[in-house]
């Protein structure tokens, strides 16, 4: 399995789950997952089934007509499982035991044995001694729609003898920790769109035509929406795809409703994907009626093909569609509600305004961080107790030190701190002068004394000579996109810049993040002349500022107050500024990263550089965000028009790993990821 081309970033992974000529979204995103993660540079084997899905154990026909792959085949396949030989699930699971990971694509419960006997040959079922393959099972559905009884049984099972599991929804990890499941990642189901690209479509005189679309079970809903049809002459409806089972006769008999005559085209059968785009541009509307869902990209496929969607309020389509938007959403089984859906509906203005506010959907972000959930879970979990290595934006940690002389804005600083806090072996001690001062002082006295000390500091400042600084007097490990793990790195950062003559600050964290910043401005966004415009928005006490004032820029500092980035306040014309700063320890965080990407793609130029740092940990620490989010950050990011100064896939993403594993607690970041990213 090794590949001694991969980079130290490289896994090796072995997913193992159905692919062509299985049908199906199953197989057809486990057959892209297995693409996208050997295009991120993963060492990848996808190992299947040699033949397919045994009729007992699935309603419809497995295979793909024709032969025809609904997505292209993953060229690194092994089709060594067969469903009556148990022998070939040890087998296959020997040949794996080297691997990083393994990812076992979960479909249906009848095939937990097989998994299992396939784990437990490769050495990955957790509780073993020595380094082995990481287990985690890819769970489309926890339990099935129409469950049987056991199948609780069997997943209770499988998630208590695996490391962890990754689901698509909120409800669906709900499902997983009350099966047993000890570690759960929640990922949107990322696309896999089959059909090609969209057909032009021109308005159209007549009735809404609506489409349901996929294998037609009971959970989908679509009988409730034939009876809401009845009350509806304006609408029709085409059912395309395969009918399961008892579900075909209650179709067929609303169908032959009077009230629908005419109305309602059923299409039984496999629909292939070079049909579905002509077949999404003769229709209006695609109609997802569900009384349950799981996961499902059917609402990103009506989209990019200039659809939109009228679904049953649930998630995932609570989130996907924004009701009166691009489509409507209406309770699920609630068929008075879904009349008048369709009533609304039939109003030529109200479905072209619906379809004006279809918007391209994000086809690359999902993956990224599904990718980078995936690759977090290769992180054996028994690296994550304990205590953190060292505080990222942890509260009592100061912005910069208060005993810094060369703060302008810090009212208690002494001549000579080290003079006035002593300290002694056990640690800090309240004694000298200043717990004195601050007993006898009154709380006026002291504004009055800190503002006089602060005039007199900045204009003491101002007569400095500037610090001599160009690009190459700073050393190469001083990177403009970087992981911070350990406090030893952070502690380096802020020894250099003393050594550089920049103005101290004994906040290790911020210098370590200021350090690269300048760097990147330096090395990046310098004429020579100083003249780049930078907006910093860590405020009047931020550490970057004060450095560049010390080398000659003349930054732009602004206090960050509420929940939006604070250039929105400036009046700036559009692409007029070189550089914008977001940096710790008024950096950016989980909630406002997309914000302030939105927001530097209009105010910077060209070439402009956008520098944040954003906390790194486990989804349970406030603000953090993993590294599967910086993926999708990054994703975002191009999609916005940047260009990362670095090397995600190299060293930094091995650097966030390397980060994770020290890390000793699963509720606090375990460190700051600083991106530089400049404008296309």
């Amino acid at each position: 399995m090794t590949d001694d081309s991969t980079g130290s970033a490289a896994l090796r992974i072995a997913i193992v789950g159905p692919t062509h000529p299985h049908k199906g979204g199953v197989a057809a995103h486990t057959t892209m997952l297995a693409h996208h993660l050997a295009d991120a540079g993963h060492d990848v084997t996808l190992v299947s089934w040699a033949h397919l899905y045994p009729s007992k154990l699935h309603h419809a026909d497995a295979s793909v007509p024709d032969g025809v792959p609904e997505v292209p085949p993953f060229p690194r396949t092994i089709r060594a499982l067969s469903w009556a030989r148990p022998d070939t699930w040890v087998r296959a699971g020997r040949r794996l035991r080297d691997v990083d990971a393994i990812l076992v694509v979960h479909v249906m419960p009848p095939v937990v044995p097989a998994h299992l006997a396939l784990l437990r040959a490769a050495g990955a079922v957790p509780g073993g001694d020595g380094p082995r393959p990481q287990s985690v099972v890819v769970c489309h559905n926890v339990l099935p729609h129409e469950p049987h009884p056991g199948d609780a049984r069997l997943m209770s099972v499988l998630f208590s003898r695996v490391d962890s599991v990754l689901v698509h929804s909120a409800d669906q990890a709900t499902v997983a920790h009350e099966l047993g499941a000890r570690r759960v990642s929640v990922a949107d189901l990322p696309p896999h769109l089959p059909g090609g690209d969209p057909i032009h479509r021109g308005p159209r005189p007549g009735p809404t035509r609506l489409l349901a679309l996929g294998l037609i079970r009971e959970y989908k809903g679509i009988d409730v929406l034939l009876r809401a049809m009845r009350t509806v002459p304006e609408v029709t409806l085409t059912i395309a795809g395969e009918i399961w089972g008892a579900n075909r006769g209650v179709i067929s008999r609303l169908a032959s409703d009077p009230a629908l005559a005419g109305r309602v085209e059923i299409r039984d059968g496999y629909v292939p994907a070079d049909a579905l785009a002509s077949l999404l541009a003769d229709h209006d509307v695609l109609a997802l009626p569900y009384r349950s869902a799981t996961a499902s990209q059917n609402v990103i496929l009506g989209h990019a093909h200039g659809l939109p969607v009228l679904a049953s309020d649930i998630a995932p389509f609570s989130q996907q569609v924004a009701d009166g938007v691009n489509g409507i959403l209406v309770p699920p089984e609630d068929e008075r509600a879904l009349a008048g859906a369709l009533r609304r509906l039939g109003d030529p203005d109200v479905r072209r305004r619906l379809a004006e506010g279809v918007q391209t959907p994000d086809l690359s972000g999902p993956w990224a961080h599904y990718l980078g959930t995936l690759e977090a879970l290769s992180v054996d979990e028994s690296v994550l107790l304990g205590d953190p290595g060292f505080p990222v934006d942890e509260p009592g940690v100061p912005a910069e030190d208060p005993d810094d002389p060369d703060d302008p804005d810090d009212p208690d600083d002494p001549d000579d701190p080290d003079d006035l806090h002593p300290r002694d072996d056990d640690g800090p001690a309240e004694q000298g002068l200043l717990p004195h001062a601050r007993r006898v002082l009154g709380r006026g006295a002291r504004s009055v004394a800190g503002r006089a000390r602060r005039t007199a500091t900045r204009a003491v400042a101002a007569r400095r000579p500037l610090v001599s600084l160009r690009p190459d007097d700073l050393p190469e490990w001083v990177l403009a996109t970087d992981v911070l793990g350990e406090p030893d790195e952070a502690d380096d950062a802020r020894r250099l810049s003393r050594i550089l003559g920049l103005p101290r600050s004994l906040d290790s964290v911020s210098a370590w993040a200021a350090l690269g910043s300048l760097a990147a401005i330096l090395r990046v966004r310098d004429d020579g002349r100083r003249s780049a415009v930078i907006v910093d928005e860590g405020g009047t006490r931020s550490l970057l500022s004060r450095w560049a004032r010390a080398v000659g820029f003349a930054p732009v500092e602004i206090d960050f107050t509420g929940s939006h980035p604070s250039v929105a306040a400036l009046d700036v014309d559009t692409g007029s500024l070189d550089v914008i700063v977001r940096i710790h320890p008024h950096g950016c965080d989980a909630d406002d990263v997309d914000h302030v990407l939105e927001q530097a793609s209009w105010a910077l130029r060209s070439g402009g550089l956008l520098v944040v740092t954003v906390p790194i940990g486990p989804r349970a620490a406030e603000g953090a965000v993993g590294p599967a989010d910086v993926r999708g950050i990054l994703a975002r990011a191009h999609d916005l028009g940047f260009v990362l100064i670095g090397d995600l896939d190299g060293d930094v993403n091995a650097r966030m790993r390397e980060a994770a594993s020290r890390a000793r607690a699963d509720d606090a970041a375990y460190g700051l990821v600083r991106l530089t990213l400049r404008r296309r």
